[in-house]
Parts: C-alpha cells; sequence; structure tokens
C-alpha cells in the first residue's frame, strides 16, 4: 500500500550513527526531515549530504531535525562521513540509518515487498527508488513526498521553502501561491468568507471571488 500525505507516517526502531532509535520517540514534538538514498560512496548523494550537514542550522531554526537512510551498514556510513567532510566541507551532525535488511525501504514504500532482506550484493542501481524525502510533522504525518532520480541532486532549498509553507499554512487559514517564498503575499483560503476575512486579513485584495491575496500574516 502506497503512502499518501496525511498518512501516518511508519514507526520503525533502527540502528544508526548515533545509537539505536524508536523513529516516532526520535521525532517527538518537532518535525522530521527523512531523505534516503540508494549506496553509500556515490557520488550524488555525497553532494547532498555534505548540503544538508551546512543547511541543518535552518532546519534547526524550524524546530525540524534531519535523519538520513542508507541500505549500508551504520559502519560504511561513519567511514562516507569522514569522505563528506573532506569533500563538502561539512560534518554530518545528523544521524544516517543502516537499513541492512531493507525493512525500512520497503515500509515506505521505497522498495518493493520482494527486493530481499539484505543489502548485500545490492548496488545502486538496484536500489534507484530508495532516494526519496519525507517531511513529517510533529503529529506524526507525512506532510510532503519526493523522489528524485539518481542522476538529479535534490533542491534541499526547496525543501526548506515548502517547510515554511506547510508551518505556515498549519497556523493560519492560507495558502501558499506558485513560487512563494517568506514574505511574500499569500492566499485566504476558500473556506473563509469575506466577512471573516476582513477581521483576520484586513486590507486583503480581491483579484476574483476565489484568489483572495494578502500580507503574510505573521
Amino acid at each position: 500500500m502506497s503512502l499518501r500525505i496525511n498518512d501516518v507516517a511508519p514507526n520503525f526502531t533502527a540502528r544508526t550513527t548515533q545509537g539505536t532509535i524508536d523513529f516516532h520517540e526520535w521525532i517527538g514534538d518537532q518535525w522530521a526531515i527523512l531523505f534516503s538514498h540508494p549506496k553509500d560512496f556515490t557520488p550524488v548523494c555525497t553532494t547532498e549530504l555534505g548540503y544538508m550537514a551546512k543547511i541543518e542550522p535552518e532546519f534547526t531554526k524550524r524546530n525540524a531535525k534531519l535523519i538520513g537512510l542508507s541500505v549500508d551498514p551504520v559502519e560504511d556510513h561513519e567511514k562516507w562521513a569522514a569522505d563528506i567532510q573532506e569533500t563538502q566541507g561539512a560534518a554530518v551532525k545528523y544521524p544516517m540509518i543502516g537499513d541492512t535488511d531493507l525493512s525500512i525501504a520497503k515500509l515506505y514504500n521505497m522498495l518493493p515487498a520482494d527486493a530481499g532482506d539484505t543489502s548485500e550484493g545490492r548496488t545502486a542501481a538496484t536500489n534507484a527508488t530508495v532516494r526519496s524525502v519525507f517531511v513529517i510533522g510533529p503529529d506524526k504525518k507525512i506532510k510532503l513526498t519526493l523522489t528524485y532520480p539518481m542522476s538529479t541532486g535534490r533542491n534541499f532549498d526547496e525543501i526548506l521553502r515548502v517547510l515554511d509553507s506547510i508551518q505556515l499554512t498549519a497556523k493560519y487559514r492560507v495558502a501558499t501561491p506558485v513560487n512563494w517564498k517568506q514574505g511574500d503575499d499569500v492566499i485566504i483560503t476558500t473556506a473563509v468568507s469575506n466577512d471573516e476575512a476582513q477581521q483576520l486579513f484586513p486590507g486583503f485584495k480581491t483579484i476574483k471571488p476565489y484568489l483572495r491575496t494578502t500580507k503574510q500574516p505573521g
């Protein structure tokens, strides 16, 4: 069964570079960004983990935690982290999960159920679909999923932008328009009547009856 937005993120217990965790307990009352990789010591993923290490403080500001996943063993992750720091100029401080039995990759529908139960002998190509991003809220529900091809480095600035939007729209009765970024005008949701809008968003602009904009609240 595929995972959809607003489904509860499946819980699991796993070894990581920072010890064994229960995923839901690890999230606690924060947001979580779970991002997976088909294989350690691969070039595109090396740049990705390095960039995430550099911008981790931006996620921390947003009450969000980072956690990586690869089907390779934790011991390999620790060796890879040294390469990442050497080549990308940033130390990986967030945990990385070792999913050697492929159980989490299957749980999150990144590999089929018949993919076997060991990472041994598997290549980046056979793990190509283990290349997803999940944004998970404090309520443990999935807020966003993205899956990229192996040849395309992920845009983690976009994940920050989406996180900003999700957090804003969870707090206020607004939505964010195309290419929105912090500080831009937002859209008042259609569930808000004009009378309510006058009280909540005084001075809002009506472009069409269904399209009303206002300054970003908060």
